[in-house]
């Protein structure tokens, strides 16, 4: 377990030097997926590649499930599975050239073992699971007050809650205030770092499998937001937060279906 953490903390330092490089020295392409604001760049394929072809030669019985290059679903989760989000937060990779993540989970048959946030430009790796606790690069994370979600800051979907799709505005309101950072991966390190006590999105497995893996270390809760156990298996409408706050989150969520 520790050569496999110490690979994978290796790798992400390595891909955030690749990033660096590529930003200062490389010309950047950028296109179009699914519409104009989901955005794709050659640096986000070549980082997933990279990652890739390090896991699969530490162990070449493993799967990857990756947002990039052909590698986003998977038949079945057995076995040993890396999860992969090149860059988390594109759009701010493209626009700002911060306030993105690279973000890799491990699981083993269908259960979160591993979770890796990096927050590239601020040189902050979170890191972790539920069997060794959880760590901001040396630094071991202190779990964070179960605080209700009127003492606390909640991290939002833009379009949910502009929408107030499942009462996201209620919940907003009930919280001290909703902050829109555009990049799961920096909104799950805050709820890890206690400066968040809840995120609601719209997020694939990629986006909330690494980040996931931290927060349920710390004893927080994470579902659909209807409270059903993710499926790790495309888009879902993503809940989190402290027990307290994601109770109070999930009881608003349910009275939007009356």
């Amino acid at each position: 377990m520790q050569i496999l953490i110490n690979e994978i903390r290796y790798w992400m330092k390595e891909a955030g030097e690749k990033i660096k490089h590529a930003l200062s020295e490389e010309e950047l392409t950028v296109d179009t997926k699914t519409s104009r604001k989901d955005l794709v760049t050659n640096i986000d394929k070549m980082i997933q590649e990279y990652l890739a072809d390090q896991m699969l030669a530490f162990d070449p019985e493993s799967k990857i499930l990756g947002e990039e290059n052909g590698h986003d679903q998977l038949k079945d989760l057995s076995g040993r599975v890396f999860i992969i989000d090149p860059i988390d937060g594109t759009m701010n990779f493209v626009l700002e050239q911060e306030n993105f993540c690279i973000m890799v989970a491990v699981y083993e048959d269908g259960e979160g073992l591993l979770g890796f946030v990096y927050d590239v430009m601020e040189d902050r790796l979170l890191w972790g699971g539920r069997d060794i606790g959880v760590f901001l690069n040396e630094e071991r994370v202190p779990v964070p007050a179960d605080c209700p979600l009127s003492e606390g800051l909640l991290g939002m979907n833009a379009s949910m809650y502009a929408q107030n799709a499942y009462n996201a505005q209620l919940m907003g309101d009930r919280s001290m205030g909703v902050r829109m950072s555009g990049c799961a991966g920096l909104e799950l390190i805050d709820m890890a770092l206690g400066k968040r006590i809840g995120y609601v999105s719209h997020l694939a497995p990629w986006d909330y499998a690494p980040g996931g893996v931290l927060i349920e270390a710390l004893g927080m809760k994470m579902s659909s937001i209807y409270g059903e156990t993710l499926k790790i298996d495309g888009r879902e409408r993503f809940l989190a937060g402290t027990p307290a706050a994601y109770e109070e989150m999930l009881t608003l969520a349910l009275q939007s279906k009356k």
